[in-house]
């Protein structure tokens, strides 16, 4: 991965985030901030746009770009969330010439820790985390086997889609909709919406280069 694969994975990201409005919006409506979608419509158009400014870049480097522009720009909860998960993916490549797919992996699974940190959050609790933690699981299960990028592709878009599932009867311990109580189960949580749409995303661009 260099910066290049970054700002085609941001693009596939932006047109899938475009692409799933209603759904996002309607599950934030249900038992979110309302601000959801905003937000992430907002992360991905700033991503879109620092095209030029991540060219020259190592891959760490421009993920630590792409963090502290979201940590600036984003607003709510999701800024400071995927701030740390890209500033934490920087950290862990940094250094490295050429990135294998285990590094890749370990990345990932250090910038979902992150999220776990600043959100002071773990899976069962109706969050993202509930769709990032079992992918980070898989991904780095999958990458010490030496599985093929398709493999892999192919297995985490089935993981992110049971991982949103699973929100559905949940009972949230996090956010607005933990002030609903048992009102939320029975509702999908947008924030674990959002990362599976954006993980299915990358997944397909793996699939078709």
């Amino acid at each position: 991965m260099n910066s290049h694969t970054i700002s085609l994975y941001a693009a596939a990201i932006r047109h899938a985030i475009l692409d799933h409005e209603a759904d996002i919006e309607c599950l934030d409506r249900e038992i979110g901030d309302g601000d959801h979608y905003i937000n992430m419509k907002r992360g991905c158009e700033v991503i879109a746009g620092m095209t030029d400014e991540l060219t020259t870049l190592s891959a760490s480097d421009a993920l630590n770009k792409i963090g502290m522009k979201l940590l600036s720009t984003i607003g709510g909860a999701s800024g400071p969330l995927f701030a740390s998960f890209f500033m934490s993916m920087s950290k862990t490549l940094k250094g490295s010439e050429t990135l294998n797919t285990l590094q890749m992996a370990l990345a990932f699974e250090a910038g979902v820790q992150a999220i776990m940190q600043r959100g002071k959050a773990q899976a069962g609790e109706k969050t993202m985390l509930d769709v990032l933690i079992p992918v980070a699981n898989t991904f780095k299960q999958m990458a010490e086997q030496d599985k093929s990028g398709q493999e892999i592709a192919t297995a985490l878009k089935q993981v992110a889609s049971t991982g949103l599932e699973s929100t559905r009867n949940m009972l949230a311990t996090k956010g607005r909709a933990s002030g609903l109580g048992e009102r939320a189960i029975g509702h999908l949580d947008a924030g674990a919406k959002s990362c599976e749409v954006m993980i299915h995303a990358v997944c397909d661009a793996v699939l078709i280069s």
